[in-house]
């Protein structure tokens, strides 16, 4: 039975748009899982990079086979076949993160799920809420308006394209 994943796409460098799109085609044709629902996509402001360009966010819903560290492995092989080469608190052409994984709760050296700090981020929780309005985290039992409700102002998320897919 596959299990439903939330994973979080972003890039700030090269044609932003066209490259959170590529990575959910990416998504289907590496044979992570199905993409069942894609939010809007929305320029949001860069957390913890001084001067850097704004990002474009999205959250896909997807319909997976795989095994958490399997389809961890699915996203950084996308995100390098993109051509990514900004690490973390960098600017970067494409940035796949598994926010959540079904019910899984993993604490690795490889991977933590939920992602240890989704419920910090606007980018995140506002295209969650809108393709996932019910969703509630594994670990804390919080729903996502709970989990925006605890954050300060509005993030700087701004929707840019309100192209949201849903895929029975």
């Amino acid at each position: 039975m596959p299990a439903i994943a939330y994973v979080g796409l972003g890039a700030n460098l090269g044609q932003r748009e066209a490259a959170v799109l590529r990575a959910v085609r990416e998504l289907e044709s590496s044979g992570a899982g199905r993409v069942t629902r894609l939010s809007s996509l929305y320029e949001t402001e860069p957390v913890g990079i001084a001067g850097a360009r704004r990002f474009i966010n999205a959250v896909a819903e997807v319909e997976t086979l795989l095994p958490p560290g399997d389809l961890l492995q699915r996203l950084k092989a996308i995100e390098t076949g993109m051509g990514r080469t900004g690490g973390h608190q960098q600017s970067r052409e494409i940035d796949l993160d598994l926010v959540s994984f079904g019910e899984e709760l993993v604490a690795s050296e490889a991977l933590v799920l939920p992602h240890p700090r989704f419920h910090q981020r606007h980018f995140v929780l506002v295209p969650l809420r809108e393709i996932a309005p019910g969703f509630v985290c594994p670990r804390t039992g919080r729903g996502v308006d709970e989990l925006m409700a605890r954050l300060p102002g509005e993030g700087g998320v701004e929707r840019v394209s309100g192209r949201t897919l849903v895929r029975s």
